[in-house]
């Protein structure tokens, strides 16, 4: 709250919309205070980052995947993807190949050691989750879900 008196007592006699830079700037800070808690608290033990986490899950939930789309539902770059599949396969808990019917696609696959690493992680990032979370009625939860869902959408579908 200091923070965002302090930007008004600044800029305050410009024509800004202050409600949208207080929402995506909390957005943002909300963010990364919660990577950081989730990577200190919950994934250094694994010594696994957001980026390699996520990855996991991916490949947990939905199985094989190209990189293109194992790298757009991480929410990573292709570059990022390539040193955190790197590795993830020098630990041996994931694997690239060549696609059956076509050897220009990678696919990338979960390995037997790296389902039980996310099968024995996932439960504790979920503990962390609700951490986080903890200060919010369950309704509070669902709305904030729901608000998040209907930005995300709003800025991918422009």
């Amino acid at each position: 709250m200091r923070a965002e008196r302090d930007i008004r007592a600044r800029i305050g006699d410009q024509h800004l919309d202050f409600a949208a830079m207080a929402a995506v700037s909390n957005i943002y800070r909300a963010a990364n205070v919660i990577r950081h808690h989730m990577e200190q608290k919950v994934l250094a033990d694994e010594d696994l980052s957001w980026a390699a986490f996520t990855v996991l899950f991916v490949l947990w939930i939905w199985g094989d995947q190209q990189t293109r789309h194992l790298a757009a539902e991480a929410g990573v770059t292709k570059g990022t993807l390539t040193g955190v599949l790197k590795t993830l396969e020098k630990r041996g808990l994931a694997r690239r190949r060549a696609h059956d019917a076509d050897a220009r696609l990678v696919l990338v696959s979960l390995e037997s050691k790296g389902l039980g690493v996310i099968e024995r992680l996932f439960p504790a990032f979920n503990e962390g989750e609700a951490f986080v979370s903890a200060s919010l009625t369950e309704q509070e939860k669902s709305q904030l879900a729901a608000l998040l869902r209907k930005i995300i959408r709003s800025v991918e579908d422009s």
